[in-house]
């Protein structure tokens, strides 16, 4: 199985500054003082906006944690934000060292991530930034990097069309979610050029609350029907709402006419772009950004502070944040192998049934 298919920007640096090594000690809420046994604690926001979260975050954290015998509770909100703060507060009392969540909303991680630091528990951001929150540290992808690679996907597939002056529509995700407001800066600073020099239409843009993929089947087939169908490319913030406009381009008998971005690189999103219906993905080799939470939450579980050589601004807040960021890659029909070859999803999760052929002419082994 092939590794480092990505270039990784601060991964590295934590092994250069010592990620096991000594650092800062932490004031309180470490294994240092003595007082509490090292526990990690990790809220995950849902299993219905992408199937990331429980097929892919949960096992790579589950085995970082396992495998340097530290204790560690990963549980999920399910889009319930009472949820996410009852699980929380259940953490904080069964003794957690380290919090790390993904937040549902700013609103509910600030609360959260303020009653964890009261209490002395270091905190981590994963994937998404708290805005005005106090997490130590953020995890994350450079998320205006992975618009900017579906800008550079839905362009470079409509021109491979031969489309015309082409009406883009835009699936955006949820309002709440800081990363996707950065994927729409991403791709909207590489597609607003080509609208103002009109070689490309702006058609209807639309957020999706909460990503929630029925929705956004429901959104589109409305951007459908005010278009009259006039709509030639669908920039959907990820591989599930990219597969629910897909589900209405297929009933419109409009799949495969009209490329259609996407994000996670998930079983379904590569499956769909083998078939010919989505365009692209961004593969976010989410293997290396739990391993590098992990590594970071385990330091500080062991009482120890690190520099990370990177850090992101609060955009409410304006506090500098230390962070790591990892770097995506787009994913074309030709680069299905390597998402597989990477263990991120396995070859019988993409080419079962209709699909092994598929596959096989992709170059899938």
């Amino acid at each position: 199985m092939r590794k480092g298919l990505l270039a990784l920007t601060v991964v590295g640096l934590l092994a250069a500054n010592g990620v096991a090594g000594c650092g800062d000690q932490l004031t309180s809420g470490s294994a240092a003082d003595g007082a509490r046994k090292p526990k990690i604690g990790v809220i995950l926001p849902d299993s219905k906006s992408s199937a990331r979260w429980e097929g892919a975050d949960r096992r790579f954290l589950e085995e970082a944690f396992d495998a340097a015998g530290i204790d560690s509770d990963i549980q999920n909100a399910q889009g319930d934000k009472s949820q996410f703060s009852n699980i929380a507060e259940q953490m904080i009392t069964n003794g957690a060292t380290v919090l790390m969540i993904v937040n549902l909303d700013s609103g509910t991680g600030k609360a959260v991530l303020e009653k964890a630091r009261s209490q002395g528990i270091a905190t981590i951001d994963y994937d998404r930034l708290t805005l005005g929150g106090s997490a130590q540290y953020y995890v994350s992808f450079d998320n205006e990097a992975v618009g900017k690679l579906q800008g550079q996907g839905l362009a470079r597939c409509l021109t491979e069309k031969g489309a015309r002056k082409p009406v883009v529509a835009f699936l955006n995700g949820s309002p709440t979610d800081n990363n996707a407001t950065l994927f729409k800066s991403g791709y909207d600073s590489i597609l607003k050029p080509k609208f103002d020099a009109e070689e490309f239409r702006k058609g209807p843009d639309q957020w999706v609350p909460d990503w929630n993929n029925a929705q956004a089947g429901v959104i589109f087939e409305q951007m459908l029907t005010q278009t009259e169908g006039r709509i030639d490319g669908v920039l959907a913030a990820n591989d599930g709402l990219g597969n629910a406009a897909i589900s209405v381009l297929k009933k419109n008998k409009l799949n495969g006419r009209i490329p259609v971005t996407g994000q996670d690189a998930t079983a379904q999103g590569l499956r769909n772009i083998l078939a010919g219906d989505q365009c692209m993905t961004v593969y976010k080799a989410i293997k290396d950004e739990a391993k590098a939470a992990a590594d970071l939450a385990i330091a500080l579980a062991n009482g120890q502070r690190k520099e990370t050589g990177q850090t992101v601004r609060d955009p409410e807040s304006g506090r500098a944040v230390d962070a790591i960021l990892l770097t995506p890659k787009a994913i074309y029909a030709d680069d299905v192998a390597d998402v597989i070859a990477d263990g991120f999803v396995t070859k019988d999760e993409v080419c079962s049934g209709e699909y092994a052929k598929l596959c096989a002419t992709a170059g899938v082994n």
